[in-house]
């Protein structure tokens, strides 16, 4: 059964009825206040955006950066989504993922693809590419059952951006995880990414991919075969920004990729 923790969630609203809303599920480590600006800029367009702090993550309730289980943040994402539709009855939902965050709303859209207009996915964790070498992976598993807050990874604060200011806030946010990412939330994502692989091809909704050259921390060349089976069926929109880091809405280009 999924545990009990508070979800903390915000939102930005413009002056009148939104044309849409966005609802943004974040990355490993950080929290969906980071999406402020982003938000402000849709909130510009006449867009509602709201956002979560998944289970483990910024003002929500759980251990520090351990999701318990990936869907766990499946089902509390969705529980959100009706949220913030009931706020506004009638208009549509976009769904905006980035990074692991990326990988809750692919499978999020899957799971209630009939709530949902279109997906958005910024450099979504979806193949870990040469990220998690083998041996590391088979001590996270041993790990993850014996002590699943044991450490296992940390996130290189200089993969995020090429704005130094971006990566500055970045270390100095309270609310962002600096420690090890525990085991049991890298064995989670890890098995939930060879399962999205096996059923992207039943993605039903229009998905637009935004995603820089140079990430390190989700490369690009990893995606391909998912990218190439994602949306078959409706409009797929791949986004490539040639140099771009991990947080393409965070980099100096952001107001192009906006």
């Amino acid at each position: 059964g999924c545990q009990d923790v508070a979800i903390h969630g915000q939102a930005w609203l413009p002056e009148r009825a939104p044309r849409a809303i966005i609802v943004i599920s974040h990355g490993l480590a950080e929290h969906g206040g980071r999406y402020a600006g982003l938000a402000s800029r849709l909130v510009e367009k006449g867009y509602a955006v709201y956002a979560l702090d998944h289970r483990g993550h910024g003002r929500s309730g759980g251990e520090r950066a351990n999701i318990g289980r990936f869907d766990f943040l499946v089902s509390d994402l969705g529980t959100f989504i009706g949220r913030a539709q009931r706020q506004h009855p009638d208009t549509p939902v976009i769904l905006l993922g980035h990074s692991m965050g990326g990988a809750v709303a692919l499978a999020c859209a899957l799971k209630y693809h009939n709530v949902l207009r279109a997906l958005v996915l910024s450099a979504p964790a979806l193949a870990a590419g040469e990220a998690v070498p083998a041996p590391k992976l088979w001590m996270a598993r041993l790990l993850s059952a014996v002590s699943p807050n044991t450490g296992a990874l940390t996130l290189p604060a200089s993969a995020v951006s090429r704005d130094p200011a971006v990566v500055r806030a970045y270390e100095n946010d309270p609310l962002v995880f600096r420690g090890s990412i525990p085991a049991r939330t890298l064995v989670e994502l890890l098995g939930a990414m060879r399962r999205l692989q096996e059923k992207a091809h039943e993605l039903r909704l229009p998905v637009l991919i935004q995603h820089g050259t140079g990430d390190t921390l989700v490369p690009v060349a990893a995606l391909h075969p998912i990218y190439q089976r994602l949306g078959q069926s409706k409009s797929r929109t791949l986004q490539l920004y040639e140099g771009l880091y991990h947080e393409v809405y965070n980099e100096p280009e952001r107001d192009r990729v906006i």
